[in-house]
């Protein structure tokens, strides 16, 4: 238990700043959905918002990952950074060029052709993350978690102040003082630009932060080690990018695929990405879990009891994520004024789908460890581009007929198909006993418990009793759980003194 209580901190420490940053960022959703409302610019927003993600994967090259894995040896513990820093410098310099250079053809690929300013917006933002990604990456390393949230929650904050500035504060100024020097860099046609800009600002902000760490490196290329973590990293490249497929690429052939005039797709890729948005609860969770899971994964890799230990962090996870997806669907009313524009609650009914999806997401992160650990990263390279197939194929073949409810689904089968994969595959490799039946039961329950309250309110549309059904539902959820993992449960820390 000692091992999960360690991995709870982590997961607390680090990965709280991330879901608070994360949040912080999310809140900007009711605001730009209110600001953008009854425009196409919130879709045309996700559609650069499901570039930049693709663009990062292939500027990392899985280096973050690989750093983990090769700074656990002594031996070349001092080489690793220094090598993994100067590939990544030039990875970084070469993708900002070619950026720059195909700005137009990239904005025409995702349906911006008139925006390539946010293509080369877009570049630099690319650019500071990447640089970021390894000093942050060392922070963690080096167990120094105040300063990682600190940097990590102010630069949303100046993200935030900045979009807040440019769409709120300049549009009032320039009515009331429009000879304001405040106004210099403004234009009210920008629109969209405005909060690329305040991203930019932000991952400046980041990398500006974290130069300490930046040029904490010298300049010694180890050419055989860099071989050697280059073989490790090209099949997690190609599972990132397959994973990058699964995760935004359907706003782009949501775009592309749908049989309506221009303005009109985009708006239906707002509808969606904002829905997207509510789930997330979840997204934030496995998110954090990711960031203190990746390194405590490794460390634990050379205890004797390493397998028991993955298997009981796998349990509290699935019952967490089960608590998190029906506290999301049960409490669907509140959280669909998350989003602004009440022309898009006509999406509401993906939620319950892609929260599901995450949940898969979720799993299969915590499986992946048996091709992390043995070094057969090809194997997830493997599984991601099957669940990026699944994806291409249902979102090609039905979105002209279902819109984004097949993007959804799609999510869902593919994340699900992973999941399978992952763990039918890895229990060949690395066995884990994990108590899956169980598990399985606990999902099965929690969408049995959605549908209940589904199928109830349905039939009595009373505010009053979704809210009392719900907390029932939830309620009697919460004390299964306590009665059947009651062992489990007596051995935490505080919760355990009232078992």
């Amino acid at each position: 238990m000692s091992s999960i209580k360690k991995l709870a901190g982590q997961t607390i420490w680090y990965g709280a700043s991330s879901i608070f940053a994360r949040f912080l960022n999310y809140m900007l959703t009711p605001y730009l959905t209110l600001k953008f409302k009854g425009t196409a610019e919130y879709g045309k927003m996700s559609l650069v918002y499901a570039l930049i993600p693709f663009l990062n994967i292939l500027v990392l090259f899985g280096l973050e990952t690989a750093y983990f894995r090769y700074i656990q040896k002594k031996e070349e513990e001092k080489d690793v950074y220094d090598t993994l820093m100067i590939s990544l410098l030039g990875s970084t310099t070469l993708f900002t060029l070619m950026m720059l250079l195909f700005n137009q053809p990239i904005a025409d690929f995702i349906h911006v052709s008139t925006h390539p300013e946010y293509i080369t917006i877009s570049a630099f933002i690319i650019a500071f993350d990447a640089l970021s990604a390894l000093p942050f990456a060392k922070l963690r390393h080096e167990g120094r978690p105040k300063k990682f949230a600190f940097i990590r929650v102010t630069g949303i904050l100046l993200n935030i102040i900045v979009v807040y500035f440019f769409l709120s504060v300049c549009p009032r100024l320039a009515k009331e003082k429009p000879n304001s020097v405040w106004l210099m860099l403004y234009s009210p046609g920008f629109g969209v630009g405005y909060v690329l800009i305040a991203n930019l600002v932000a991952s400046f902000y980041q990398a500006a932060a974290l130069w300490r760490q930046l040029v904490q490196f010298r300049w010694n290329f180890n050419f055989r080690l860099w071989k050697e973590i280059m073989l490790y990293a090209l099949p997690l490249t190609i599972a990132g990018f397959g994973g990058m497929i699964n995760e935004v690429f359907d706003r782009v052939m949501l775009a592309r695929r749908l049989p309506l005039p221009p303005d009109q797709a985009d708006f239906q890729v707002g509808i969606y990405s904002a829905c997207y948005k509510l789930s997330i609860l979840i997204t934030l969770f496995v998110q954090a879990f990711r960031m203190g899971a990746e390194p405590f994964f490794f460390r634990q890799s050379v205890e004797q009891d390493a397998q028991r230990v993955y298997a009981r962090v796998m349990k509290f996870f699935v019952i967490t994520i089960c608590l998190m997806f029906l506290f999301v669907v049960l409490y669907l009313d509140i959280w669909k004024y998350f989003i602004k524009d009440h022309s898009m609650w006509v999406g509401l009914r993906v939620v319950p789908i892609l929260l599901f999806a995450n949940m898969f997401l979720g799993i299969y992160y915590n499986l992946s460890i048996w091709y992390r650990l043995s070094k057969n990263t090809m194997a997830g390279a493997y599984i991601t581009l099957i669940g990026a197939g699944v994806t291409l194929i249902i979102n090609y073949l039905f979105i002209p007929r279902f819109s984004y409810m097949a993007s959804a689904w799609a999510t869902f089968f593919c994340y699900g198909s992973m999941m399978v994969i992952s763990f039918t595959w890895g229990q060949k490799v690395y066995p884990v006993p994990y108590p899956w039946k169980k598990l399985v039961a606990y999902m099965v329950i929690v969408a049995l418990l959605y549908f209940i309250h589904h199928f109830l309110t349905g039939f009595w549309h009373s505010r009053a009793f979704s809210f009392g059904l719900a907390t029932a539902l939830a309620g009697a959820y919460v004390l299964f759980i306590l009665r059947v993992e009651r062992r489990e449960f007596r051995k935490l820390p505080v919760v355990g003194r009232f078992l």
